[in-house]
């Protein structure tokens, strides 16, 4: 006959993390309100901060958060302050092209170019101390208001070393690269979606929730 205690199924939560949630629960019942823990350690609330969004957490507890994923809340995502990423120096220009892009007739386009050098990866990055390798990318945008709008986001998204980053290149399968990094761009005049092209008629409200996310709006 198999014994209980052998067909039970380890917890997908560390130990500490369970007992501190079984604790909670347990004062919870005894008539402690939920909102006097933290829902980062499970525990009761030492030195509360709470942010914007009105999720409290303790000081100790938001300050590994802020290390780990930056000013941004751990339950909803919501941005608190400036976010900074991890991309290598580089260079971003953009300049007026008098063609028109499929899906916007009546204006020309904005082509930007991004221009990284290789170099040497910082404390950031996969594998500090070695090296990169650079790259050149171009993107294009109509050149009307809303694309001028999706251009200055762009340009602060840049600032903040968001745009690109160190790591593998999902086209060569090389590791140790300047790669995007999640922001949406269309890097071909034609071609549709499926070549990162236009017409797309969702591109740019996409590419604002895309910046919307790391706090670029």
């Amino acid at each position: 006959t198999e014994r209980k205690e052998d067909s039970k199924q380890p917890s997908l939560i560390p130990p500490t993390a369970q007992q501190n949630a079984e604790a909670s629960t347990k004062k919870g019942a005894s008539g402690d309100s939920k909102d006097d823990f933290c829902p980062i350690c499970l525990d009761r609330l030492i030195k509360q901060k709470q942010l914007r969004c009105k999720h409290t957490f303790c000081d100790e507890c938001l300050q590994a958060s802020l290390k780990h994923i930056g000013p941004m809340c751990p339950v909803c995502k919501d941005v608190f302050g400036v976010m900074e990423g991890d991309q290598p120096d580089g260079v971003m220009t953009w300049s007026s092209d008098s063609s028109s892009l499929p899906g916007f007739s009546g204006c020309g386009c904005i082509v930007i170019t991004y221009t990284f050098p290789s170099g040497k990866q910082a404390e950031k990055h996969p594998n500090p101390g070695q090296p990169y390798q650079g790259t050149n990318r171009t993107a294009y945008l109509p050149d009307n208001e809303e694309g001028q709008e999706v251009l200055k986001l762009l340009k602060k998204a840049f600032d903040q070393k968001m745009i690109f980053t160190v790591g593998t290149s999902r086209t060569s399968g090389l590791d140790n690269q300047v790669i995007w990094n999640d922001i949406s761009h269309k890097t071909s005049k034609t071609g549709g979606p499926q070549r990162y092209g236009y017409p797309d008629p969702d591109y740019l409200r996409k590419v604002k929730e895309d910046l919307k996310a790391k706090g670029i709006e």
